[in-house]
């Protein structure tokens, strides 16, 4: 059973995408080399990302963070685990102010880990993406950006092209110099050309949707 390497070599993705798309190549120099994520070589439990996930949606990081610090004093464990969890009833959890849907989608993701029906990390790397997306989306608050956020912030996938995001579809009209942002099935067929590392592309995306050049330095002038 082939297993899937997590992380890539950024240089040989940064010579493709050049070669491939020059509009994207010179947003590429402007903003500077991207480096390999640190995250893809660290080990990870994957019930425990999901349930950060499901904490952190629709929520300011430091919002989130400080729930996720009151859940995990409440289980007395920093990891979210579906035992751990399961030690407290609902009204503990709900009141570190996780919402009842939240608290549905943790209970939901607990019972499915204890069935066996979320691979573990080494599991995940005998899996190609969509597999994982197809075993992960059933469960309660997971949606297909949360799968393809840890495929390629967790994983190290080179090859995962979230054409939903908003920050994903506004880099790729700036790219082009769109008046208006392509749609997921039109810009899944413009990121065509970026695979098999298309994970990279998104990470330069993200930031030229975010992109603000540095002011020019004031020129002094003979009358001033």
């Amino acid at each position: 059973m082939a297993r899937h390497a997590r992380g890539f070599d950024v240089d040989e993705a940064q010579a493709h995408l050049c070669k491939v798309d020059r509009k994207l190549a010179a947003w590429m120099d402007k903003i500077g080399h991207l480096q390999a994520d640190p995250r893809w070589k660290k080990p990870f439990d994957v019930s425990d990302a999901l349930a950060r996930a499901i904490l952190y949606q629709q929520l300011s990081g430091k919002a989130a963070a400080t729930i996720v610090g009151r859940v995990e004093a409440a289980i007395g464990s920093d990891k979210l685990h579906a035992d751990a969890l399961g030690r407290v009833d609902d009204a503990t959890i709900r009141a570190c102010g996780v919402s009842g849907n939240k608290l549905l989608a943790l209970r939901d993701l607990s019972a499915r880990a204890e069935r066996g029906e979320i691979p573990d990390a080494r599991g995940l790397a005998t899996m190609d993406n969509d597999a994982i997306v197809a075993t992960l989306v059933p469960v309660r608050g997971i949606g297909r950006w949360t799968v393809e956020m840890m495929l390629m912030f967790r994983l190290g996938r080179p090859d995962v092209l979230p054409v939903d995001d908003l920050g994903i579809r506004k880099g790729a009209q700036r790219v082009d110099k769109c008046v208006e942002m392509l749609a997921p099935k039109a810009l899944a067929e413009r990121g065509e050309r970026w695979g098999p590392f298309r994970t990279y592309a998104s990470l330069y995306l993200w930031r030229i949707a975010d992109f603000t050049a540095a002011p020019k330095p004031a020129v002094k002038r003979s009358q001033s």
